[in-house]
């Protein structure tokens, strides 16, 4: 006749020792808090804080003011703003260049700008988007484009205007891309 519990057991012990128990505990606080973090990003998903968020540089000088709404963080496949807005009291009296950071267009596919360039061309580090002058004091220029779903890395944009050759105002923008 057996003596004690562990003699009626000819199997592997079925209930879990103290040892194990501590070991589960520390396993369940860890699920616990993945599924928690889990949770947290879900809902800032589902709440629009990973989206698209746009900002506006603004830059001013020689009587010229250039306002350039863009995405500063966005997603591979979502459309983003890109709108550049020049001011110049008493309007244009001839083209207005757009000198860009053509490194920053390669993360875009885009359909066109608003309005079309009358003249592009791209030299070195810059292209440049000649635009005839428009009536009254601002031009709008929309860009329509989405971030390419291969694009990982953001961008860093300078945007220079340019009047008769010379350089009026200078800004400068980034845009950084979520996976």
């Amino acid at each position: 006749m057996p003596t004690s519990i562990t003699e009626l057991s000819d199997g592997p012990e079925t209930l879990p020792n103290a040892r194990d128990l501590t070991a589960s505990r520390g396993s369940l606080r860890w699920r616990r808090a993945a599924l928690a973090l889990l949770a947290v990003i879900v809902l800032a998903g589902a709440t629009g804080l990973l989206g698209v968020r746009s900002t506006t540089t603004t830059a001013s000088a020689h009587g010229y003011t250039a306002s350039f709404t863009h995405a500063a963080v966005a997603r591979a496949g979502w459309d983003v703003p890109w709108r550049l807005r020049i001011r110049h009291p008493g309007g244009f009296d001839g083209p207005v260049t757009v000198a860009v950071t053509g490194r920053s267009f390669d993360i875009f596919e885009t359909q066109r700008f608003w309005p079309e360039p009358s003249a592009e061309t791209r030299g070195g580090e810059f292209v440049y988007l000649t635009f005839d002058p428009p009536p009254g004091d601002t031009l709008l220029i929309d860009y329509d484009a989405y971030v390419q779903p291969s694009a990982q890395v953001g961008r860093r944009t300078t945007i220079t205007v340019i009047v008769d050759r010379v350089s009026q105002v200078s800004l400068h923008a980034s845009t950084v891309l979520l996976p």
